[in-house]
């Protein structure tokens, strides 16, 4: 339901509590009329350092999600927004739209997810070939790698930074960012996708576009678009690349 600071949508965003970039990118798109409330998933052990402790992080995720929609829920938003994305690739296609289907279930909200919003710019984009990166262990990567193979995109390369903790996601630097960029990128790749909503890179994908003349799409821009989009609300956003300016 709108309100008096978003009088043309209030989104609930999901966030783990460890994540301090989703609302940050969101805030600093500048849509006018348009409001977030988030609700946080408690992640007390936020390590995340080798595959077993990532899904064990995951398993605190599952654990305290159905808290953080009930407490987004009393801000009474007009639409649901995942600001966490492994979980939303994890089954691949198939997983991802019975995680859907639960929240629109349990919400009586649309829903929109990270994997999903990526799948839908791709389309709109236009693209088949993909590079892609994370903060995550391979054990993600392999679900991430699934989700767009079987969305019927060619993965010509993934990897992730391997980030120790959760929290250590929102440390990474430009710097590194743009040397992985570096190692994905090829002739064969029509675009750069980033997943892991706590990685700090839309700016960088924005100069980044320009710089490789190919769409790089940052998982916290595709859900923002996706949601807008989704919501009929088409303002051209500049200082967020190619999606959100003109699409």
């Amino acid at each position: 339901m709108t309100d008096a600071v978003g009088p043309r949508a209030v989104f609930g965003v999901i966030v783990p509590s460890t994540n301090t970039v989703v609302e940050h990118d969101y805030w600093t798109a500048r849509v006018p009329g348009v409001a977030y409330r988030a609700g946080s998933m408690h992640i007390p052990d936020p390590v995340m350092g080798d595959d077993r402790a990532f899904q064990a992080l995951l398993g605190q995720i599952r654990a305290s999600i159905d808290v953080a929609v009930r407490d987004v829920l009393t801000a009474e938003p007009d639409r649901l927004v995942m600001g966490m994305s492994a979980e939303t690739f994890w089954g691949g296609v198939e997983g991802n739209a019975a995680f859907e289907d639960r929240l629109r279930r349990r919400t009586g909200l649309p829903v929109t997810t990270g994997a999903s919003a990526c799948r839908a710019a791709l389309r709109e984009l236009g693209v088949r070939r993909i590079a892609v990166f994370s903060p995550y262990q391979p054990v993600a990567d392999v679900e991430v790698g699934r989700f767009f193979t079987e969305a019927g995109f060619t993965v010509t390369a993934i990897t992730g930074l391997r980030c120790p903790t959760a929290t250590d996601i929102a440390r990474v630097p430009d710097e590194a960012l743009r040397e992985v960029v570096a190692r994905i990128d090829s002739p064969d790749a029509e675009a750069i996708v980033q997943v892991g909503t706590n990685l700090s890179f839309v700016a960088l994908a924005a100069a980044l576009e320009a710089e490789l003349g190919k769409p790089v799409i940052p998982i916290n821009t595709a859900t923002l678009w996706h949601a807008l989009r989704s919501h009929g609300i088409h303002d051209a956003l500049p200082g967020g690349g190619r999606l959100l300016r003109d699409h």
